[in-house]
């Protein structure tokens, strides 16, 4: 039997990411001079990658007078993707914390002898930095980002390359998220799901995973739950 693996999404299970994703959307909509958006909005937007969160930041200004359709009208979203890169690369950890109980759960896990895996829809670069700057590098076998695979979450491809870059197997592995994409992504590819119930998800996607914790610090437990030796 191959070594078990806990693959981790990162934004609202690792890393409480939604003050810097926040401040670079409404940064981003000032840039276009566009109506600005609060936490609560920019939390519901998280999740599937920055394409989708820059659509969602601009589909937010729809319906908000003809002067703002007209600009949105201009809005190239390529390159305004690359405006809220931009804008969220040099303060992607100024305001950002990881979940209570963070390291010590990482640390626990890997001297239970399980081997661990980041599968995020972040570019990888950004991923990478962002475990750098938290001192928690050393302890992935591999970070799967949005962009180091052909498809990206809720496409299990994205799951199923980070497993195997860490060496692993779906069935010797957790996927562990609060968002639909991760746990779609771990049914796809076979895996049993833990859903972060501490995230950003609804607490109603707990139906959709085989098992929920309520913290970080539960997560060691719950993980060996679904993977009994």
């Amino acid at each position: 039997m191959k070594q078990k693996l806990a693959v981790f999404d990162m934004d609202g299970t690792l890393l409480d990411s939604l003050p810097d994703l926040a401040e670079s959307g409404r940064a981003l909509m000032a840039q276009y001079g566009l109506p600005s958006v609060s936490d609560a909005e920019v939390r519901r937007m998280i999740g599937n990658g920055v394409p989708l969160l820059v659509e969602r930041l601009l589909q937010s200004a729809n319906g908000k007078g003809v002067d703002v359709a007209e600009r949105l009208a201009k809005i190239d979203h390529a390159q305004a993707c690359q405006a809220f890169m931009a804008l969220y690369t040099p303060r992607a950890t100024r305001l950002s914390r990881l979940f209570p109980g963070t390291n010590q759960a990482l640390h626990t896990l890997k001297d239970q002898g399980w081997i661990l895996a980041v599968c995020t829809n972040k570019p990888e670069v950004a991923a990478l930095a962002i475990l750098e700057k938290f001192d928690l590098l050393s302890l992935f076998a591999c970070v799967g980002g949005g962009d180091s695979f052909s498809a990206r979450k809720p496409d299990p491809v994205h799951l199923l390359g980070t497993i195997e870059k860490a060496g692993g197997s779906p069935a010797c592995t957790v996927m562990i998220g609060d968002m639909v994409p991760d746990l779609a992504a771990a049914k796809g590819a076979g895996c049993p799901a833990l859903f972060a119930a501490w995230g950003y998800g609804d607490p109603a996607l707990a139906t959709q995973a085989q098992a929920q914790a309520a913290s970080m610090a539960e997560v060691p437990d719950a993980a060996a739950s679904l993977l009994p030796d």
